[in-house]
């Protein structure tokens, strides 16, 4: 009675002990916002060549390459690539999630990956999940990856998605029963007769944008769907049949009944922050963004411009379209797509992530911007007091053709879509470089320009930490308001140093200031602290700022464990009316803090001299990496 999850656990199940499950990893994917991170921290483990058997480092983020740090990322990365043994996509070759789902995914199979939408994948029965780039070095030196033993969640689709609704709309219901928090340490699959009915691409639309529930990963099955999928690609011979049994059991279960769905949105401000599109039409919207890193697949952005070039831009709208990869652009190019887009006044781009992390097309503050994309945390756009909407690409042309919120029902017939011409694979595959045989990568030298900067080395774990409250954070903080986004965010990426004197710059602009004049401290924090991206960076700058403890309310994933991977204790409080104490500049005292971790329980604490409960939930890995210390020197006890 096996889950789809427990079938693929099962065939790289590589040990299994204190809730942790150990898998072998068959693929692993870098991009380059993440990706030079990752690079460091395996150089620094002294292997000689990538143990994974495919990697691929995607260059998707840095595209804009305004000065000379961009393009400097990219020679590390390329060189690295070749001197270790990785594929390496070019620039505007297109957005990793979109080309490797194209290239490189394969049923039944586990990759790992340095970016939290890894989990697209998911679309064609892959186990894809989304870690820091520290798992991910370790994980391309040959160790196995572990996982926190998940909650499976089955999710039963019946019926038909009517016209105008979308895939999107599934994942914003799901995102509209859960919040941003509901999915924490789940797995979701997706199953029943509802599944046939909707595209691979739209599976990956969904798979991508379940984390922003907070969850670990999403899978459909492999089936005759997918097998027409893989077919197109060309890659028909890596097909396998891949389901659920009928009777497997799920730890919790949602059904969705999709021909009940309508037009969803989020709404400024988080991915979670759900509205029917029909209760807030007549919103105006200066911005509509299509495409990008969700919903810039062939159809997505077929039935944007089969609805623009009938109706046009409204004219106080910019309409600005991403296609996800190459290949798309190629078929959309020749299909007269892209004709109809352009002529109607949309605004082309180039297969890059682009406008959804602030690469380009910011809005102007706090005026809205209707986006496809996957996330919506404030500043995100690379505009501080943005004001960004979620939603189908349905709505959103609906949108850019009204000039405000739109339900695109109101727009009557569903049009009539280009027909796609077969894609050409070769479009992607000749931009995807493949490294020298390893007798000849020995002799390369990696290229190190001045702005690839190390990080940080962890520092032994102290067994007492004096130290005062350097900030206190509200619930649902991102690891975009640790480390920006944005144009001039990004371009620091791999200078560590330099991205600690922007962290919490949205919530206290003297905070990396405060934390090196007192050397440092302890962060206090709500519920879901570091939603959003696998950025390490965010990790790598608190350990910078001299941050040595964090105490939560509760955690997200992947910045919990990259907390972990740099020495920093994640800890909560034991009764949340505790978390009302803590204030800017009051002390804490925290002891026997190795003791209490070899033995698995909170540290003993003061909270200006008053006794405070707290709690440690550390498993025996994380506790031996928090003592090596850190991960990396951790896996090269491992590797020995």
């Amino acid at each position: 009675m096996p889950s789809l999850t427990e079938k693929i656990v099962d065939a790289h199940l590589a040990g299994h002990g204190d809730g942790d499950l150990e898998l072998s990893v068959d693929q692993v994917l870098l991009e380059d916002a993440t990706g030079t991170m990752a690079c460091l921290q395996f150089e620094r483990l002294g292997c000689e060549r990538v143990k994974t058997p495919l990697a691929v480092s995607y260059v998707d983020h840095n595209v804009l390459q305004f000065d000379e740090r961009n393009p400097n990322d990219h020679l590390y990365l390329h060189s690295f690539a070749e001197r270790y043994g990785m594929r390496y996509s070019r620039p505007g070759n297109g957005i990793s999630h979109y080309v490797h789902l194209e290239r490189f995914a394969r049923p039944a199979r586990v990759l790992i990956g340095a970016d939290s939408h890894t989990t697209m994948a998911g679309a064609v029965g892959m186990l894809a999940i989304g870690a820091g780039a520290s798992e991910v070095a370790l994980v391309m030196a040959g160790l196995p990856y572990v996982l926190a033993d998940p909650v499976v969640v089955g999710v039963r689709l019946e019926g038909e998605l009517p016209p105008w609704v979308e895939a999107k709309d599934v994942i914003l219901e799901l995102l509209r029963r859960r919040g941003v928090r509901g999915g924490r340490g789940r797995i979701f699959e997706f199953f029943g007769p509802g599944v046939a009915a909707i595209g691979v691409t739209g599976r990956g639309t969904i798979c991508n944008m379940i984390v922003e529930t907070g969850a670990t990963t999403a899978l459909f099955p492999s089936d005759e769907e997918t097998r027409r999928w893989l077919d197109v690609q060309g890659r028909g011979d890596e097909w396998e049949p891949l389901a659920a049994d009928e009777d497997a059991r799920w730890a919790e279960l949602e059904e969705i009944d999709l021909a009940s769905l309508e037009p969803l949105v989020a709404m400024p401000g988080s991915p979670g922050n759900i509205e029917r599109v029909a209760d807030v039409a007549g919103l105006e919207a200066v911005q509509v963004c299509v495409g990008s890193s969700v919903n810039s697949s062939y159809e997505d952005l077929a039935v944007v411009a089969a609805v623009v070039a009938e109706r046009g831009v409204h004219p106080h709208v910019d309409l600005t379209v991403t296609p996800g990869s190459r290949e798309i652009l190629d078929t959309i190019v020749r299909s007269g797509v892209y004709g109809d887009l352009l002529s109607a006044g949309a605004r082309m781009l180039e297969p890059a992530c682009g406008p959804c992390i602030g690469m380009s097309a910011a809005p102007p503050p706090g005026l809205l911007s209707v986006r496809t994309f996957n996330r919506n945390f404030p500043g995100r756009s690379g505009t501080t007091d943005d004001a960004v909407a979620l939603c189908s690409p349905s709505t959103a042309a609906a949108t850019a053709v009204r000039g405000a919120v739109a339900d695109p029902r109101e727009l009557g017939d569903r049009p009539v879509l280009r027909a796609a011409p077969p894609p050409d694979p070769a479009v992607d595959d000749r931009q995807i470089l493949d490294p020298p045989p390893a007798a000849e990568a020995a002799r390369i030298q990696v290229v190190r320009p001045s702005n690839i900067v190390p990080p940080p080395k962890v520092p032994p774990l102290p067994e007492t930490l004096e130290g005062r409250t350097l900030i206190v954070l509200p619930d649902d903080v991102s690891t975009g308001d640790m480390t920006p986004d944005g144009a001039l965010g990004l371009a620091i990426w791999s200078n560590i140093p330099a991205c600690a004197e922007r962290m919490f710059l949205r919530f206290d602009r003297e905070f990396p200031k405060r934390a090196r004049e007192w050397g440092g401290g302890i962060v206090i924090a709500g519920h879901n602290y570091g939603q959003g991206s696998s950025r390490e960076q965010a990790a790598f700058a608190a350990l910078e700022l001299g941050v040595r403890a964090v105490i939560a309310k509760s955690f997200a994933r992947i910045h919990r464990t990259n907390l972990i991977a740099q020495g920093i204790l994640p800890l909560t409080f034991a009764d949340a009316d505790d978390a009302r104490r803590p204030t800017v500049g009051s002390r804490w005292q925290l002891d026997g803090i190795r003791e209490s971790v070899r033995a698995g329980r909170p540290p003993a604490a003061r909270h200006d001299g008053a006794e405070i409960a707290l709690q440690a939930e550390l498993t025996a890995r994380e506790r031996e990496i928090l003592l090596a210390p850190g991960l990396i020197a951790y896996g090269e006890k491992c590797l020995t």
